[in-house]
């Protein structure tokens, strides 16, 4: 039997008559929610004037098997703060022992959770949740690099993040409690999770791998398509038993658009077996983002380049090879990403520079005085001079450039909003351009040498 299950998604049930005034040095705003062993509340540091989320264990006095555990999760979370450090992850920012009531102080995501979507009058569009869930592994892929078996991966610890016309624009992963954290001696909380995301193999108490949140990761998505979890039974022994020995219904039948590739894809994160599932989160995450590449999932905005396109570019791109994931994150939200029509000219001749393009695909043509000189392809850079001349002079184009194939697709940043990334990224940047400068020099000296 489970020893442990996580809390249900629930909102706050309490009244306010009950709000702290104050925890530690913040201000406690509003209740967020509450959990088994904790409560969450809405709350301002006092010093940076940022709005945090604060998850304060309680019932220390009761049960004691209940504080004991409660107090092992939160030595779970405690133990990542200030460690993982990933867009897509909530950021723990500090754990504070406090004798009575020991608490959490974690990045506030305002939003919904993925639960809020899993219902049939509100699921969203098929590439979206695709696009989430290549998200959400490469956020894991991450978490597991630190270390870090999340082991309780489903829709209410999947925080969205909407913008003003209701749109799901991200996804942050949370709720490190259940975690096992493979650099930790300590003595760590086994036979957890939520039953309705759990791996044959988790359910057993057994040693559980990557291969375990793959899983999970793959029932939420099957939630999300469908309305309806993988396996649905009135009891916990009536479930398990499902999730042992029966194959969850194809989501062709459950759902309009579902495709037999994305049909196979979620299957295969849902093998009853470890070693049937993808091997790793790369593998799953390519599958996830091949499917949108591939049009194997309907595209609500055809035109858009999806953000699991555009991490997948550039992790192919020789210019961003020395990018770890976190900057090439950076890149991807910051960056200007277009697709240009055959012809289209990229710069003109005396025209003053203000960007500078890395081709993610295509080509370009290099045309001085109506003569072709250059075809330039993928991984390229064109217009640098923009962001590294040390005055106006120099930035004016000395060439036409034009896009020569089918289509084309640039990456593109001004001076100024390369200026809004972290220092690493822009470190990062600047060790790039050197590298092509010293490639275009080479070059050059070896065709004055041919001469």
């Amino acid at each position: 039997m489970i020893a442990s299950m996580s809390a249900p998604d629930t909102t706050a049930s309490r009244t306010d008559t009950d709000l702290p005034a104050q925890i530690g040095k913040y201000r406690v705003l509003r209740r967020l929610g509450e959990g088994a062993t904790s409560d969450v509340f809405l709350a301002e540091d006092p010093f940076n004037k940022t709005e945090v989320a604060i998850k304060r264990m309680r019932a220390w006095a009761g049960s004691q098997g209940e504080g004991d555990v409660g107090l092992r999760f939160y030595t779970a979370e405690a133990a990542l703060a200030g460690k993982l450090q990933h867009p897509n992850v909530v950021q723990i920012l500090d754990a504070v022992p406090d004798a009575g009531a020991p608490y959490l102080v974690m990045e506030y995501v305002p939003g919904v959770t993925l639960k809020h979507f899993c219902r049939s009058d509100r699921l969203l569009p098929l590439d979206q949740i695709v696009e989430l869930g290549f998200k959400c592994a490469m956020a894991l892929s991450y978490v597991f690099r630190q270390g870090v078996i999340h082991r309780d991966v489903k829709p209410a610890n999947l925080l969205a993040l909407i913008d003003a016309q209701g749109y799901v624009t991200d996804v942050k992963v949370s709720d490190f409690g259940s975690a096992l954290n493979l650099m930790s001696d300590a003595t760590q909380v086994h036979r957890v999770g939520s039953l309705a995301y759990m791996p044959p193999e988790q359910i057993e108490g057994g040693d559980v791998d990557m291969r375990a949140d793959i899983y999970a990761l793959g029932a939420v998505l099957y939630h999300l398509i469908s309305g309806r979890a993988p396996f649905d039974a009135p009891n916990q022994m009536a479930l398990m038993h499902q999730i042992y020995h029966q194959t969850a219904p194809s989501l062709v039948g459950l759902r309009g658009g579902v495709t037999p590739e994305l049909d196979a894809v979620i299957a295969k994160a849902l093998a009853k077996h470890p070693s049937e599932r993808y091997a790793d989160w790369e593998s799953f995450g390519r599958a996830l983002s091949e499917l949108v590449s591939q049009q194997h999932v309907p595209l609500a905005r055809f035109s858009e380049v999806k953000d699991s396109e555009r991490f997948n570019m550039l992790r192919e791109l020789e210019f961003f090879d020395d990018f770890g994931d976190v900057e090439l994150w950076e890149v991807v939200r910051r960056a200007r990403w277009r697709r240009y029509p055959p012809a289209h000219a990229l710069y003109k001749k005396g025209q003053e520079g203000n960007t500078f393009h890395i081709i993610a695909q295509g080509d370009v043509e290099v045309w001085r005085d109506g003569n072709l000189v250059a075809t330039m392809g993928q991984g390229t850079s064109v217009g640098e001079m923009a962001y590294l001349a040390p005055n106006p002079a120099l930035r004016r184009h000395s060439t036409d450039i034009k896009v020569k194939s089918d289509s084309c697709t640039t990456i593109s940043f001004t001076p100024e909003s390369l200026g809004l990334l972290s220092p690493e990224c822009q470190h990062r940047f600047d060790r790039a351009f050197i590298q092509v400068l010293v490639r275009r020099l080479h070059a050059a000296q070896e065709s004055l040498a041919r001469r």
